[in-house]
């Protein structure tokens, strides 16, 4: 009873954050302290089975993967406040105040009972006593519950869909329009050198050089070139080749730096 009374004020306050915050990552850390007492009321409930797969599935996985697509998305895009339902919002006060109601009621009566059976329930352990309940007395609960998440994520498929306008290239007809847009603005065809090919160092700040010794300026990143940031000291390691490259044909025209 303590734990209860200690985390579900918590749980509220996270439940009104996820709605109330405009932020959509504040809104996921908002849900991730939601799942995390949900785990911990779990565990004071001798239900360790629900609590590692509260933990691991639900707040490891699930919550990783809306916070990997926020960030794919992207968090300061702006949405459209027009609603293309009418009335939609009034519909949604009064089922979400239904639903509170019921909520409030089903946790009061809960908590003003006392637990009785869990004992009995994970005499063989927790798995086995939640797999009796789950294919057992709840299974067609349990086949709706598995036919309504398949169902929501045939919506999700379905609304990020989007329809090609234009037809997919194929691979000769991508090269073929490279190569078009080399022949008209000089464009190379193929892929940037990386930073640092035939120099001394890898930084991402020195041009690729060519083997005539020639910077490649493409092999720099364009915010590194906006900034102003590319090295300016490869001439010398230029000189430094071309040097030691002299060096190498003089001994070998003498005769000493190998067989002729």
């Amino acid at each position: 009873m303590t734990v209860f009374w200690i985390l579900a004020p918590l749980m509220v306050i996270a439940a009104l954050g996820l709605l109330l915050v405009r932020n959509a990552v504040h809104a996921a850390l908002c849900l991730a302290v939601v799942m995390i007492a949900l785990a911990m009321m779990y565990a004071s409930l001798d239900a360790p089975f629900l609590f590692a797969v509260q933990i691991i599935v639900y707040t490891g996985a699930i919550m990783m993967l809306f916070l990997f697509v926020l960030m794919l998305v992207g968090v300061d895009t702006s949405e459209a406040i027009k609603e293309t339902i009418g009335g939609q919002r009034w519909i949604a006060a009064i089922l979400g105040g239904v639903f509170v109601l019921v909520a409030v009621i089903a946790i009061g009566q809960s908590v003003s009972v006392a637990v009785v059976g869990l004992d009995a329930a994970n005499s063989n352990g927790n798995p086995y006593g939640l797999a009796a309940l789950l294919f057992g007395k709840y299974v067609l609960a349990f086949e709706f519950t598995a036919a309504l998440l398949i169902t929501a994520t045939l919506g999700a498929m379905v609304l990020a869909h989007r329809e090609s306008l234009t037809p997919q290239l194929s691979q000769g007809e991508l090269a073929a329009e490279r190569m078009r847009e080399y022949a008209a603005t000089g464009r190379h065809p193929g892929n940037a050198p990386t930073p640092g090919v035939f120099a001394r160092h890898n930084a991402v700040d020195t041009p690729a050089l060519l083997p005539d010794g020639t910077p490649v300026e493409l092999s720099i990143s364009p915010s590194i070139v906006a900034r102003g940031q590319v090295r300016d000291g490869y001439d010398d390691d230029i000189d430094d080749v071309t040097r030691q490259l002299e060096h190498d044909d003089s001994r070998d025209d003498s005769g000493f730096g190998g067989e002729k």
